[in-house]
């Protein structure tokens, strides 16, 4: 069933998406801002992915880079747009629809940007039904849909295509792009057909945002407890609550890569690796989640999502994990997203401690 986004919808699945972005995907608040600006008095249409023609064009748009750098480094609505643009002319035919390459964070909202500036429907559906830190690592990946061609542009007005062979080139060769232009670009790539977005995408992703968003403004009202709201709607766990008291972090190619200690009453310990997004979660040796399944750190009071680059030492937190989409405990997903990928020498740990069957297949 379709609906549609107004500017009073944006804070809600702006929160919501923060949420499902693990820590990354961007600043929402500057995502919010956009967004509004783009609507206006308008609105977007969203579409379910029942409702998409087979022979539809769908395009992702999205913001590439070090969500550290976008904070400062604002986006314009001509730099959304203007990869689009590119390969509408690179493809021969018009865009049809605009999804979510993630629905976390500044990259639940850059589409809507998108699609209100083109006059486009937007889909309910996103890459991941999360965010990660690599452009090949989407699920349209493990079905053979290419990245190529590829579109960036930057606030400067450099704009760029790429064909390459493969969805990993397209991120290495992008990446060296990215840093020469700032760090962060906006991108427009993966086109695909109606049909391929049904069989490869995520359903029902901008709906749930506004769920979990909507869950954590009502919460707060009716004062309960906003974080135990979250973690019921994401079907998850809470592994964690105490205050940070250390951050390490810094912006390397492209990339925010650190790690977050937070210690709780008694003495007890969490540590937090990020690459962008939360990738595992340790206390006092004991790993309790790690990539592909959810790792979100919330606000211990009002339950809002904080992202890597707004981590802060004196920050009461509580920290709480969710089930990935399943298709990405494969062991093929697991190659591309596990710990093993970022370097972490461990098995993949579902949100419920208990180890990914496909982990010891990926490990050999």
């Amino acid at each position: 069933m379709s609906w549609t986004i107004t500017a009073s919808d944006i804070e809600g699945l702006a929160r919501g998406a923060a949420v499902l972005g693990t820590g990354g995907g961007g600043d929402p608040y500057i995502g919010s801002l956009l967004a509004r600006q783009a609507l206006g008095d308008g609105e977007v249409t969203v579409v379910g992915l029942d409702e998409v023609p087979d022979d539809a064009l769908v395009l992702f748009v999205a913001m590439m880079g070090a969500p550290t750098v976008m904070v400062e480094k604002l986006p314009s609505l001509d730099e959304v747009i203007a990869p689009v643009h590119a390969l509408g002319v690179q493809l021969g035919r018009p865009v049809t629809h605009i999804a979510c390459a993630e629905v976390g964070g500044v990259n639940s909202t850059i589409p809507v940007v998108a699609a209100a500036a083109l006059g486009l429907p937007v889909l309910d559906a996103d890459g991941m039904g999360r965010a990660f830190p690599e452009l090949q690592m989407v699920l349209p990946t493990l079905y053979g849909i290419t990245a190529s061609p590829f579109a960036y542009a930057d606030e400067k007005g450099n704009t760029g295509v790429l064909n390459t062979i493969d969805n990993s080139w397209t991120e290495r060769i992008a990446r060296v792009a990215l840093v020469e232009m700032g760090c962060s670009v906006m991108m427009a790539g993966f086109s695909m057909s109606g049909a391929q977005a049904r069989e490869s995408l995520v359903s029902g992703s901008l709906s749930r945002c506004v769920r979990i968003g909507q869950s954590i403004t009502e919460a707060r009202d009716a004062k309960t407890d906003p974080v135990s709201a979250a973690v019921e709607l994401l079907g998850g766990r809470e592994l964690f609550g105490g205050k940070v008291v250390d951050v390490q972090r810094a912006t390397t190619t492209g990339f925010a890569r650190g790690s977050a200690r937070i210690e709780g009453d008694g003495g007890a310990a969490l540590t937090l690796g990020f690459q962008n997004e939360h990738l595992v979660a340790e206390s006092d040796g004991e790993v309790l989640a790690t990539t592909p399944d959810l790792i979100m750190v919330l606000d211990a009071e009002s339950g809002e999502p904080i992202t890597t680059e707004a981590l802060r030492y004196g920050q009461r937190v509580r920290v709480i994990a969710g089930p990935a989409d399943e298709r990405w405990h494969s062991e093929e997903a697991l190659a591309m997203v596990g710990p093993g990928y970022f370097g972490y020498d461990m098995p993949a740990y579902r949100y419920d401690g208990t180890v990914s069957e496909a982990s010891a297949a990926v490990a050999r």
